[in-house]
């Protein structure tokens, strides 16, 4: 695994030291960590201000006992990790993944801070996982296991204290289901609000319109706002995709219709490559029906080597943490890359590229959508209210639009990559309501 930058690397085991901690720069959330550390370096913010980012308010683990369809048991460990609350209840998804460890999870709820706090959302961050591979439950054992997970949780979430949403291997029925668990146990004067536990509900259900599709319209509306001054055409340039679940897909698919090439996308399947052009919609729907990419008709099954080695304008992680390392790096041929997931790409492979004179958009900035839709889903519970689709549209443009303008102003502010400014950005808000609220007691 790559290592941190030396800069970031020093400020980071300063403050690590002072907290009596082993720093380790080749685990993830180290990494993350010293990236935050240095743009709060950039902004000479209070040296309290760094302690409290350094690590998490609360790391939760509960175990959950459960009965499989033929009668056994099973004990599953879940997470949750409520990074910083300053600026609202935490918020974050939660994703069932059988390799989760506890770093990882605290690596999320920290970018989930940011995030929130870029965007300038009334959240504080936050993550959750639960340790499993969810195409190996039965729909009912995944009901029944979600049902465990929300009563072992118990009062860590609430409406006004931790929103849980999707994330990897979790979807709007999983959210229904934590919803209802909660609602039940919830006290008859809350039960209004209740369903305001989670976000990216199902429609039916106290969902958003606009919810599903909303990370990957999000990073659209970024493109937007920041390719024009890179000099690229949105309608004029190609792009490749690792991941093709719901943040891929529907990237890939949004993109089509603005007349964007998709030339490549990788997933857990394997490859395809077709350079004349994959129809977006054609593989959302073959995704849907075989559960990944892999016999596609509409392109040519590749390696691995092919798939990062395609020449593109956009190159768009979007499924996991670091899909992009250095190896990967040195193939890449693209201009831009954009992170739709969350922490896709290695310090050094970002150093590589960033030498290269490839622009890499993070992914606080570029995958901000989906928690920004999942506030007026929030937002909408507790009015009891129903957006239309163009009202969501037009204020998630706009969220979106001004999260830009504030990291290419930050970024010529400090004389910095995108990364750092978007960090640095976040970090000045946080700062600033902590100099109004100050530190209790």
């Amino acid at each position: 695994m790559d290592t941190c930058d030396t800069t970031a690397c020093q400020s980071a085991r300063e403050i690590f030291k002072e907290l009596e901690e082993m720093y380790d720069e080749h685990n993830l959330y180290f990494q993350t960590i010293g990236s935050v550390l240095e743009a709060a370096d950039a902004l000479n913010v209070p040296q309290r201000l760094k302690l409290m980012l350094t690590q998490p308010k609360n790391e939760i683990m509960v175990h959950c006992p459960v009965e499989m369809d033929d009668g056994t048991w099973k004990l599953l460990k879940a997470y949750r990790v409520q990074h910083n609350n300053v600026l609202g209840p935490y918020k974050g998804g939660i994703r069932y993944h059988p390799e989760v460890k506890l770093d990882e999870v605290k690596t999320l709820a920290l970018l989930m801070t940011m995030k929130c706090a870029l965007a300038r959302l009334p959240f504080g961050g936050a993550k959750g996982a639960l340790r499993i591979n969810p195409r190996d439950f039965s729909k009912d054992e995944l009901m029944r296991v979600t049902r465990r997970m929300t009563s072992a949780l118990g009062d860590n979430i609430g409406p006004d204290y931790d929103i849980p949403a999707p994330d990897v291997g979790t979807n709007a029925q999983v959210m229904a289901w934590m919803a209802d668990t909660y609602i039940n146990f919830a006290e008859s004067s809350s039960k209004v609000i209740a369903r305001g536990v989670v976000t990216g509900k199902p429609l039916e259900f106290g969902g958003s319109a606009g919810r599903e599709k909303a990370t990957g319209q999000g990073l659209v509306y970024v493109l937007d706002a920041l390719l024009p001054g890179m000099g690229i055409e949105l309608d004029k340039v190609t792009c490749s995709l690792i991941g093709y679940g719901n943040v891929g897909s529907w990237t890939a698919r949004l993109l089509q219709e603005r007349g964007t090439t998709l030339r490549a996308v990788l997933d857990h399947t394997g490859a395809i490559l077709n350079t004349s052009g994959i129809d977006a919609e054609a593989l959302a729907a073959h995704v849907l029906a075989t559960g990944g990419i892999k016999g596609f008709a509409g392109a040519d099954a590749v390696d691995e080597v092919t798939f990062y080695s395609t020449p593109v304008d956009l190159f768009i992680p979007a499924a996991l943490e670091q899909m992009v390392d250095l190896e990967h790096a040195e193939r890449m041929q693209c201009k831009v890359l954009v992170e739709g997931a969350n922490a896709p790409t290695t310090p050094h492979a970002e150093r590589y590229l960033l030498d290269k004179g490839v622009e890499v958009l993070p992914a606080i900035l570029c995958n901000a959508g989906g928690v920004t839709v999942s506030y007026f889903e929030w937002k909408q519970n507790r009015q009891s209210e129903t957006w239309d689709e163009e009202v969501v549209d037009e204020l998630l443009k706009k969220t979106m639009t001004r999260s830009a303008e504030r990291v290419l102003k930050m970024s010529q502010r400090l004389d910095c990559n995108m990364r750092i400014a978007s960090y640095a950005s976040a970090i000045e808000h946080i700062d600033n309501v902590y100099e109004l609220r100050g530190v209790f007691p």
